[in-house]
């Protein structure tokens, strides 16, 4: 064995030996950090769950940490520990897991402290707030040999892995292009003053890796997607899904030949700094990935989803026909007079369940390849969302080197800055 392998074969030994080992009975005891409305649905969804036991939570503020435990007593009967600090929560050694549902910005600095502390990780998407979170989030994961899942649930839902089969058997042909939809009515947040933090707050905890401001309750509880300090704006908040869909259905597409992406915040005057429209092309050559943000009124997309003002879901375009998926199912239709083929209903099944219910049987192989949206996959699906971002921020047509997913030529120096932040200590990534 080289001494490079032996380092990295003792530094895996060494963070195992940091996990509780579980038994063919144990259940898996999961923390969860950050309590608000996706918190709680990560609550709900492992209290249906046998295999999983939830034995602690955390939270920055308070009140919210109060009916986060109330939540779980009342679906469990069980009390969980209760943490204001994350780290606190990661040397509790009675946790075997955690879910990571905190706001963007602190994905990947509570993965890789959790994963330095012996924990797997469940981590909702996006995996990563820029290009250089996500990469660092693989290096550690594979050092500690901790298993890392981020929250694409769509990998997980059996409709949608079928659909994702017939594609890459040619049920439409060569595709290509692919397309993702974010058609999702977003009202104006308005505008607020700055206030005093409220009490039971911790601020500074909350902003992290972000510039340190003062507290506006604009920037706290979910609008907090609409600021480029802690968000990414709906393509990579919603949209992420529908980026991770298409590039699934492209055959894993990674990093392309160039991005564009253009779009405004129109119509309204607030205080939101992301755009509520936005259009994102990706060139691969022979394929190409188009994606488009619509937060204001608006129809449909050719023959699916007329007269609604919502449709999230991805398009696919073959050499002989169409292919629609959304959270309804999956439609394939075929020829030039577009004959429907296939209506296949979704999964009856709640949507993330089974994608947690993964994460846990990962936990016990000890096998990453286990899961169904390892990290390495969340990243690069986030990671097209971090590029059409910057050639929205700086208003150009931007080429990648697809080896490094770095820019390069003209309009590379602005944008690159835009692939990582500078960040607040000690809250370093």
């Amino acid at each position: 064995m080289s001494t490079s392998s032996r380092r990295t074969f003792l530094a895996a030994s060494t963070a195992f030996s940091l996990g509780r080992i579980l038994g063919a009975n144990d259940k898996v005891n999961v923390g969860i950090v950050g309590i608000g409305g996706r918190g709680n649905d990560h609550i709900k969804s492992y209290a249906t769950l046998p295999d999983a036991r939830i034995v602690a939570l955390c939270d920055v503020n308070q009140a919210a940490l109060e009916t986060g435990q109330a939540n779980v007593k009342r679906l469990t009967g069980e009390q969980p520990a209760g943490y204001d600090d994350m780290r606190k929560l990661f040397a509790d050694k009675n946790v075997d897991a955690v879910s990571i549902t905190t706001p963007n910005h602190w994905h990947a600095l509570s993965t890789i402290w959790a994963c330095q502390a012996g924990k797997d990780v469940y981590c909702e998407k996006p995996a990563c707030y820029n290009v250089h979170e996500g990469e660092r989030m693989i290096e550690v994961a594979r050092k500690t040999g901790r298993m890392v899942q981020i929250g694409s649930q769509s990998r997980s839902q059996a409709y949608k892995r079928k659909a994702i089969e017939l594609l890459h058997d040619g049920v439409i042909g060569k595709v290509y292009m692919a397309k993702g939809l974010c058609f999702k009515r977003r009202p104006s947040i308005g505008h607020a003053e700055d206030t005093p933090v409220p009490p039971g707050v911790n601020w500074d905890m909350f902003l992290g890796p972000a510039p340190m401001r003062a507290f506006n309750p604009l920037r706290f509880k979910y609008n907090w997607h609409w600021f480029w300090d802690t968000g990414n704006g709906d393509i990579g908040n919603q949209g992420v899904h529908e980026m991770d869909i298409a590039r699934w259905g492209l055959g894993e597409v990674m990093f392309p030949k160039s991005v564009v992406s253009t779009g405004g915040k129109y119509v309204y005057i607030d205080d939101q700094e992301t755009p509520n429209t936005q259009l994102a092309s990706f060139d691969y050559g022979d394929r190409e990935l188009v994606f488009e943000v619509r937060g204001l009124n608006t129809g449909g997309e050719g023959s699916i989803a007329r007269g609604g003002t919502n449709y999230v879901g991805n398009l696919f375009y073959g050499a002989e026909g169409w292919m629609g998926i959304d959270g309804n199912g999956y439609k394939v239709s075929k020829g030039d007079k577009e004959e429907l083929v296939m209506d296949v209903k979704k999964d009856a099944a709640a949507d993330t369940p089974p994608h947690m219910a993964n994460f846990l049987a990962a936990c016990r192989s000890r096998n990453y390849k286990d899961l169904n949206a390892d990290v390495a996959i969340g990243v690069m699906s986030a990671d097209l969302c971090h590029l059409a971002n910057a050639s929205y921020r700086v208003g150009r047509k931007l080429s990648v080197d697809t080896a490094k997913g770095r820019f390069t030529g003209d309009g590379a120096a602005e944008a690159n800055l835009l692939l990582t932040r500078k960040y607040r200590a000690p809250y370093v990534v």
